[in-house]
């Protein structure tokens, strides 16, 4: 047998690319960095960046996370959890004519996280923004004013991941503070869903379905009107029924 030789085989690159997705404004918004280097010099893209030499993918999507939003990830088993991020891997993206300098192979990653203050652009970025995901998504023309590689599709994944997976999980309780109301909570569905819920039906159904919330002990006027009941994200992580997405 032949000994391994590494120069045999082509080199390639493997990076992480984050959906970094909140709450703005009752409106579902991704994170967006405008590059300030070649490739795609000008252009939006996801934030993200190559995985180190000694770093595992979880720890680069981490490092990426905490250097593009400032935020620390939170164990993904606790959707509800302190005030970290959720962060869980998406899929893999290889197509080899992804990345113009070479073969470059991404993993990307879905974080969500309550509503998050304005970005700050690092690394080759020189700015960053909040943007609508309908906006990011509308876009007819990838070559002028799409996002740049392959990340409208990455970003279009991860939104149909969050969309469906909010369905049968705690997930939606990831985008609200440490406690919440109803109402706040319904707003978290109707922004990922893009649709319009009836607010007693959707109250009956989060408050008796076991596990989903529990009391947190008190009440807030922060949304104007009588007090509000507060709740925390319960101990499930799948419910049972499922809050099925309305057809549209």
């Amino acid at each position: 047998m032949s000994p391994y030789d590494p120069s045999a085989f082509p080199p390639f690159a493997v990076t992480v690319d984050l959906v970094v997705l909140t709450v703005r404004r009752h409106a579902l918004c991704a994170l967006v960095v405008r590059r300030g280097e070649q490739p795609f010099q000008g252009r939006w893209a996801l934030p993200g960046g190559f995985v180190r030499e000694d770093e595992d993918l979880a720890a680069a999507a981490a490092r990426e996370l905490s250097e593009e939003t400032g935020l620390c990830a939170h164990d993904p088993a606790e959707p509800g959890a302190g005030n970290g991020a959720h962060l869980e891997q998406l899929a893999t993206y290889g197509d080899p004519k992804r990345d113009p300098r070479m073969r470059v192979v991404s993993v990307a990653h879905l974080v969500l996280a309550p509503d998050l203050p304005a970005p700050r652009a690092g690394g080759d970025a020189n700015s960053a923004r909040w943007a609508p995901v309908d906006e990011l998504l509308a876009s007819t023309d990838m070559a002028s004013s799409g996002l740049a590689f392959d990340h409208e599709r990455i970003l279009a994944d991860g939104v149909e991941r969050a969309r469906s997976k909010i369905e049968y999980s705690s997930l939606a309780t990831a985008f609200c503070p440490p406690e919440f109301t109803v109402g706040e909570l319904r707003r978290v569905y109707e922004a990922v869903w893009g649709v319009a819920l009836d607010p007693r039906n959707f109250h009956r159904k989060v408050t008796g379905t076991p596990g989903f919330l529990v009391p947190a002990g008190g009440t807030t006027t922060r949304q104007g009107g009588r007090p509000a009941q507060l709740f925390r994200a319960g101990g499930a992580t799948l419910l049972n029924p499922p809050m099925l997405r309305p057809e549209v």
